[in-house]
């Protein structure tokens, strides 16, 4: 590569991501610090197996979810690509009025998952309609001129992808040779457009077969809140006097809200723009399909405890509502649980399980009779059962594959069960469940559920619900059961007999509806008034009593036996035997990584730098100082021993004494001139550092002082 610079210096050039290769000793550094070291490789190996199945899960939904949306944008592309090329009456029109086609796309403030859409929605409209395309940041467009520069170079490496020329001068064109303005903008799209060499022709078809003869300029900023309102108003007045020579098309990336454009444009120039709005799927409703199809299916072995899972939701909800964060803190979970847990190598498909647990060793043996899961299971067991637990790892193998084919059939039910639950348990008035599957999730993972106060009111509203709506609820019941298996055959024929005891109830109602016209007719004819009193004495009775009608009974047994099935399959997962081994609980290191507290990691490094560093050199005992410590650690723990104001001679001294605290007494004067320099220096630079990172600041108070601005040792 070669640079153009006035002066000598250093240039970095970055490997493109593509041709970045994993590190071969990453299962090496997977296995440090550990000292059970067994089985490492293969715990390595399953998680990163496990690890590829999500990522291509979580691909795929992301794709399923933006389908509809780049679809009718790429509709939206073809439409205004069609009408210029076949320069019809309206994009005539347009051209008169110089309207620029623009796209309003409002993705959400997860603004750090906007990165994937865009990549997403710039292959797509590669593939399909154009290879002219161009993302234009804020930070990179200060000025008219620095987005003409980005606009064009960009546009000008498209150009020799798809056009390989042999000319070596056309393939590698320097940016400072060429004029970057509208003009050349405008040549330059003309000179590829317009090709007649045949040579390039048929390359072109090859290559982009599906791109017509003039495909459009597609150009995409990517935070539109972000530009300058001057930068933006320069450039769509200068494009759209060229629209009729340069057929342009703008994508606004949008976070808050679609005024935003009216906003940051006068009239004079959002009248140049010919918008249509396009809304992308809210992240709640993205985070909502994640869990769904990563936590709750039997497909990935590996689940997050209700803490775990609590930590990244609330990250998500009060941070940045970003979903690729959340996968990102998962993928996290799933390193840490297999790295910190020795079974986690059992955490994998139940056939593999049941292999691998034949070839456990003595060790992982106990291993798994230490768990506390397990411990509570063998106390429930007889004296002779415990016995062979504890000491025969025959039988403890033959008991562990019972046990971890009992909880992939738990997860399997729970699962089917609490979308039963959620059916109806989401309609209720104030939502005492939650709305979302993932809050009832959560309540079902931290305790018994039924237990609760909200579960007890959500049942009481349950029992209040209409007929048509019990219908329903039964009748997608019975549709998720049926697709769980041959599990819950017995509650489906039950389900269905509510249903065909309702339609017998709705039949019974027209017929006491007649019968009850009838009584009524009756009792007008009656005219005695003796008999009169005494039928409505009658009523009001029976109006005391407050019998049930069949309808209600029947309404309380159709909610009984859904409590009957939350009772017997939502149990908490904490409490069935080995479920350490397939979920990872341990919520305070998640938040350790993930909860930043940088004022705390800044004390540690400094007042302990063995704690990052790991040399054995820099361990000290209490609060004594070492000389082998960094310079900024010892002027750092010089400075926690200062009050308010600190003299710098005092503490260049008390640094002296430290650093030569082990040189030899007998130097020579010239030789401890040129170290008393030299130490000068490093405290003059050690101060410096602090003062950046913010600790201390110059005082004019009193001379050669600098005044302390953290107290409390953090």
């Amino acid at each position: 590569m070669s640079t153009c610079s006035v002066s000598k210096g250093c240039f970095v050039f970055k490997p493109s991501p593509k041709k970045r290769r994993v590190s071969q000793k990453t299962a090496i550094h997977f296995r440090e610090g550990k000292n059970d070291s067994e089985d490492s490789e293969l715990r390595f190996d399953t998680c990163q197996s496990l690890w590829n199945q999500i990522k291509l899960e979580t691909e795929q939904i992301q794709e399923d979810l933006n389908k509809q949306l780049l679809d009718n944008l790429v509709s939206f592309l073809r439409r205004s690509h069609s009408e210029f090329q076949g320069k019809t009456t309206e994009w005539t029109f347009r051209m008169k009025s110089r309207e620029i086609p623009t796209a309003a796309l409002v993705l959400g403030v997860n603004v750090t998952d906007h990165d994937l859409t865009f990549r997403n929605l710039s292959e797509a409209l590669q593939s399909n309609i154009t290879p002219y395309i161009a993302l234009l940041e804020a930070k990179d467009c200060s000025g008219i001129k620095n987005l003409m520069q980005k606009l064009m170079g960009q546009l000008m490496n498209c150009s020799t992808d798809v056009v390989s020329l042999e000319d070596e001068d056309y393939v590698q064109v320097s940016q400072n040779r060429v004029r970057c303005s509208m003009k050349s903008l405008v040549d330059w799209y003309e000179s590829v457009t317009k090709k007649t060499d045949s040579e390039i022709l048929s390359k072109r078809r090859t290559s982009s077969s599906k791109h017509q003869q003039s495909p459009p300029v597609v150009i995409i900023f990517k935070d539109m809140e972000s530009f300058t309102t001057k930068v933006l108003q320069d450039f769509i007045v200068i494009s759209s006097q060229h629209i009729c020579e340069l057929p342009l098309v703008l994508i606004f990336g949008i976070a808050t809200s679609p005024m935003i454009i009216h906003s940051l444009l006068p009239h004079s120039v959002s009248s140049l723009l010919c918008i249509e709005l396009f809304q992308s799927l809210s992240c709640k409703e993205h985070l909502s399909t994640v869990i769904d199809k990563l936590l709750l299916t039997s497909q990935f072995p590996f689940k997050l405890g209700e803490k775990v899972l609590q930590v990244l939701i609330n990250i998500f909800l009060y941070h940045d509502f970003s979903v690729w964060n959340f996968i990102r803190g998962f993928q996290l979970c799933i390193v840490e649980h297999f790295y910190s847990q020795p079974l986690s190598v059992l955490c994998c498909q139940l056939a593999d399980a049941k292999k691998r647990v034949n070839s456990l060793s003595h060790d992982q043996c106990e291993n798994i009779r230490r768990l506390p899961s397990f411990r509570r299971y063998v106390e429930r067991q007889e004296a002779e059962k415990q016995i062979a637990l504890l000491t025969a790892d025959s039988f403890l193998k033959e008991t562990t594959q019972k046990l971890l084919e009992d909880l992939h059939v738990y997860h399997e039910n729970y699962v089917s069960v609490l979308r039963c639950l959620h059916v109806f348990t989401c309609s209720l008035p104030k939502y005492p469940l939650g709305k979302q599957i993932r809050e009832l999730h959560c309540a079902c993972l931290e305790n018994r559920v039924w237990e609760t106060e909200d579960y007890e009111s959500s049942l009481q509203l349950a029992r209040m619900l209409n007929k048509s709506d019990l219908e329903t609820m039964l009748q997608q019941c019975v549709e998720i059961l049926v697709s769980s298996g041959n599990e819950f055959d017995k509650a489906v024929e039950k389900l269905k007999e509510f249903l065909t005891q309702f339609q017998k109830l709705e039949a019974e109602a027209f017929q006491e509806q007649d019968v009850s016209v009838s009584s009524q007719k009756e009792l007008q004819k009656k005219t005695d008034l003796y008999h009169l009193q005494k039928t409505l004495l009658e009523l009001k009775d029976s109006r005391r009593s407050k019998k049930l009608t069949k309808f209600e009974m029947l309404r309380f047994e159709v909610v009984d036996y859904i409590d009957s099935l939350v009772r017997n399959y939502l149990v908490p997962a904490d409490h069935k035997t080995l479920h350490e081994v397939v979920y990872f609980n341990t919520a305070s290191v998640l938040r350790g990584h993930l909860n930043a507290a940088p004022r705390i990691a800044l004390h540690t490094a400094l007042n302990n730098p063995y704690n990052y560093l790991k040399n054995q050199a820099l361990k000290s005992d209490g609060g004594s100082i070492s000389n082998k410590a960094p310079d900024i650690c010892i002027v750092y723990k010089l400075h926690l021993e200062c009050g308010r104001l600190i003299n710098l001679v005092d503490w260049l001294e008390a640094f002296s004494t430290v650093v030569t605290a082990v040189e030899e007494p007998n130097a020579d004067a010239a030789s401890s001139d040129q170290v008393d320099d030299i130490i000068h220096a490093r405290f003059i630079r050690a101060v410096s550092e602090l003062e950046l990172l913010g600790f201390i600041k110059p005082s004019k108070q009193k001379t050669d002082h600098v005044a302390r601005l953290t107290w409390g040792g953090c």
